[in-house]
C-alpha cells in the first residue's frame, strides 16, 4: 500500500512539473519611446536603436513592421530571436523630408508573440537654421 501511495505521489509531483504553462515568445523593450529634442531640419538623419529581449520560451519572429511616414525607415534582422537572446530595431528619421516643427512618428511591430501590434515612438522638434520654437 505504501508503494502505491509513493508512486501516486511521485506521479502527481511529476505532472506538476510537466504542466508548467508555456509563455511562448515575449518581446520586451527597455524603452519604447525616444525624444530627439530640438534638431536641425537640414542637419542630417536621426537614428535610434531600440533594443529588445525575447523573454519567452519560444523563438520570436517579427512578421511585419509598419511606419507612419515615408520620412522614416526601419531595419531589423529577419532571423528569429531565440529565448533569452536580444535583437534591435533601428529607426532612421529624415527631418529634411518634412516641414519644420514638432514631429511624432509611430512604428507598429507585428510578431508571433501576439495579435496586437507593439508600438515604438520617436518625437522631437525640427527647427530651421538653429531657430528655437517659441513657447
Amino acid at each position: 500500500m505504501k508503494k502505491i501511495l509513493v508512486c501516486m505521489l511521485l506521479a502527481l509531483m511529476s505532472q506538476g512539473v510537466v504542466a508548467q504553462e508555456k509563455v511562448g515568445p515575449k518581446m520586451t523593450f527597455d524603452s519604447a519611446t525616444h525624444n530627439f529634442g530640438d534638431v536641425e531640419r537640414k542637419g542630417g538623419d536621426l537614428v535610434k536603436e531600440f533594443r529588445f529581449v525575447n523573454d519567452g520560451d519560444e523563438p520570436l519572429v517579427i512578421k511585419k513592421i509598419t511606419k507612419s511616414c515615408s520620412c522614416t525607415t526601419v531595419s531589423y534582422s529577419r532571423k528569429p530571436v531565440m529565448p533569452g537572446k536580444s535583437g534591435v530595431i533601428i529607426i532612421k528619421y529624415e527631418p529634411h523630408k518634412v516641414e519644420e516643427g514638432v514631429f511624432n512618428r509611430v512604428i507598429q511591430i507585428y510578431t508571433n508573440a501576439s495579435n496586437k501590434a507593439r508600438i515604438l515612438a520617436i518625437q522631437g522638434n525640427s527647427i530651421e537654421n538653429g531657430k528655437r520654437k517659441k513657447k
